[in-house]
């Protein structure tokens, strides 16, 4: 009996194919392109569903262009909101990203929590049960988050393409290595997030790009 997972998938069975034909015919496979790698930093910044949206900037409020980011369709807004922490201490100026999600949640580096006041969990984004909270401030009300404050775990976005080159799967973690005026920084644990409408980038926090000078880089890569 066949177990379903011992069945090479498509992309595996035409590798495997194509690398047979080269083998009868005398010749070595040609050497694949790889992907070119894209690293930023994330800073801190908010993703806002549409009912929470309308709580800070009024009825009917949408969404508006600032910047367009790497990621096809995604973007930073115009909008921006100010967090309240703790003792009232503030983070201003903090930048809405779209489009509007399913759920509100706020990422933040090491610096913010400790200038907000709070301890911050690492999460993928989404996993927000049992993390802080705060009050948002907009122009036109004021939200109370029960939840949703965290540490974004850094990541890798791969199309399955990529993944495939990096003989990845979906939530596998990789290590980062950054090469910057002679000193190396490695960042194990970086998860791999797979889906086709990815292109290839990592993102890590504003802390973790100033620990290894990722604005002087001259090399980065992917390791396994």
């Amino acid at each position: 009996m066949i177990e379903v997972s011992h069945i090479p998938t498509k992309p595996a069975l035409e590798s495997l194919v194509r690398e047979a034909l080269f083998r009868q015919m005398g010749r070595r496979l040609p050497a694949v392109a790889a992907p070119v790698l894209v690293v930023n930093s994330s800073a801190r910044h908010m993703h806002i569903s549409p009912e929470n949206l309308e709580t800070l900037f009024g009825a009917g409020a949408q969404l508006t262009v600032h910047k367009w980011l790497y990621q096809e369709g995604q973007f930073a807004s115009q909008q921006t909101v100010t967090l309240v922490g703790p003792r009232r201490r503030i983070i201003p100026n903090l930048r809405i990203l779209g489009p509007c999600r399913s759920l509100t949640q706020i990422e933040l580096a090491t610096t913010d929590a400790v200038q907000l006041g709070i301890e911050l969990p690492v999460r993928m984004s989404g996993d927000i049960d049992g993390t802080p909270g705060g009050y948002v401030m907009g122009p036109k009300g004021m939200l109370e988050m029960k939840n949703g404050i965290i540490r974004a775990a850094r990541h890798v976005h791969m199309s399955p393409s990529d993944a495939q080159f990096y003989s990845v799967k979906h939530l596998d973690c990789v290590t980062l290595k950054v090469t910057a005026d002679g000193c190396t920084t490695r960042f194990d644990d970086l998860i791999v997030r797979v889906d086709p409408a990815f292109k290839l980038e990592v993102h890590i926090d504003t802390d973790e790009a100033n620990a290894c000078n990722l604005d002087r880089a001259e090399k980065v890569e992917i390791l396994k």
